[in-house]
């Protein structure tokens, strides 16, 4: 158990160790734990989120709108970029060092008197279960009126997944990722997302890809789950401008919100159309269309095609269906100058699949990779060959993250765009290194 914690460095160490000494528990024990607890969050409405891509902008969205209705709110997910203290937040404000403290100091002392069956088992939380509890008990005390939950992995049989009574769920794209652990096919992939639903509780989902749809759509009938489908003909009127895109959302026959979404990346008019829709399913009077519609254009999430430097894009894109999501937003941007890429990935990942379908996409002039810290990281050779095998375009090998981005931007013309892309880990590499004093 830990002991003689009281500094949030020492609280993000003990965190940080976990994976070391602990491996993943059943969701019946992580239920038991938030009952130990007291059950953190009874109180408030609870939405769920789970899916492949854009579960993270989707929480961002349907928090953005509360923050503006005035409503509060917390909000848990995941990774975290720089700091630890990201995955939870409330009203946007993410939780103070002297916050995260008391909730893990929270935590540690319900490890010291478990309930015989936790007791027996030996059981300590995960590292995702420790955060998650964390998250539950600063909710709590901050009396938040809406918790938005984002799955870490999965569905069914994810931590956030104790959690009983739901007033809302959403599953977002389904695609394929994390095969070795939630199956082959989307079908599968689609049935473990869909383990989040209860009944008579609403579902939202995008109309996607038919097998995916399908047996999300069976998992409700089995559970008795809502189905609230938003299909793409639902969202017309989309128009690409220099740094927002506008759109318009049809709820019936004869009902259309305009809304504006304040980026240039084309699937987060897909996200906003998800939460937006979801919304509705709360039957809120407070979230009126002139507050969702400035919530939804309010709402900045980091490393979504976001401008870092003039000219440069950061992306978290880390699967095949994100950076094809990814390219069609390059592909749609207006302009006559270079394009080059910064990439990297983790090797457990389709690093193979994922740099065939960019170094094939002919959208840029030029590569550059770099390798990740930590032992996941791809190594730099099998960045550069990789690409190479594919594409006669330049790729560069950088050896290390700070002169990858110094020789990037440096000397680029007026038109000329750099994207970053592959991984949040890069993602957060870069966030961090250009938060750090005396940087280039």
């Amino acid at each position: 158990m830990p002991e003689q914690i009281n500094t949030y460095a020492a609280a993000e160490e003990y965190i940080n160790s976990i994976p070391r000494f602990t491996g993943k528990n059943s969701v019946e024990d992580t239920r038991r734990f938030l009952a130990h607890m007291g059950n953190p969050g009874q109180h408030s409405r609870i939405i769920h989120i789970a899916g492949t891509n854009g579960k993270g902008s989707v929480c961002a969205y349907l928090c953005s709108v509360f923050r503006e209705a005035g409503v509060t709110a917390g909000m848990f997910t995941s990774p975290h970029l720089v700091d630890m203290r990201e995955r939870m937040a409330v009203n946007g404000r993410i939780a103070s060092e002297e916050e995260f403290l008391e909730a893990f100091r929270y935590v540690s002392d319900r490890l010291t008197d478990l309930p015989p069956a936790l007791a027996e088992a030996a059981y300590h939380p995960s590292f995702f279960e420790f955060l998650f509890f964390m998250a539950m008990y600063f909710f709590d005390r901050a009396g938040v009126e809406y918790i938005v939950l984002e799955t870490g992995l999965g569905g069914r049989l994810d931590a956030t997944n104790a959690v009983e009574d739901k007033a809302l769920c959403v599953i977002t794209p389904i695609g394929y990722d994390h095969m070795e652990y939630l199956g082959d096919t989307l079908g599968e992939i689609a049935a473990e997302k869909a383990g989040i639903m209860r009944g008579g509780v609403p579902v939202v989902y995008p109309v996607q890809q038919p097998e995916a749809t399908e047996r999300i759509e069976a998992c409700a009938a089995e559970a008795g789950a809502v189905c609230v489908p938003v299909s793409p003909e639902a969202i017309k009127e989309i128009k690409i401008r220099h740094k927002t895109i506008d759109f318009s959302l049809q709820f019936n026959y004869y009902e259309y919100i305009g809304f504006t979404v304040s980026t240039t990346a084309l699937y987060q008019v897909g996200n906003a159309a998800l939460a937006v829709r979801a919304l509705r399913c709360l039957e809120d009077e407070r979230l009126t269309a002139p507050i969702m519609q400035a919530g939804i254009r309010g709402m900045v999430w980091e490393a979504r095609m976001e401008e870092i430097l003039p000219s440069v894009y950061l992306d978290g894109a880390h699967n095949i269906d994100g950076i094809r999501a990814f390219l069609d937003t390059v592909k749609s941007q207006a302009g006559g100058g270079r394009k080059t890429l910064l990439f990297s990935m983790v090797r457990d990942k389709q690093y193979r699949t994922v740099i065939r379908e960019l170094a094939l996409s002919g959208q840029f002039d030029g590569f550059g990779v770099v390798q990740l810290q930590g032992e996941r990281a791809l190594a730099l050779d099998t960045l550069r060959d990789t690409f190479g095998q594919y594409t006669g375009v330049p790729c560069t090998a950088y050896g290390s993250l700070r002169e990858a981005l110094a020789d990037m931007v440096r000397g680029r013309g007026e038109e000329d765009r750099v994207y970053i892309v592959g991984s949040l880990y890069l993602a957060g590499e870069i966030k961090a290194l250009l938060r750090r004093p005396g940087r280039d």
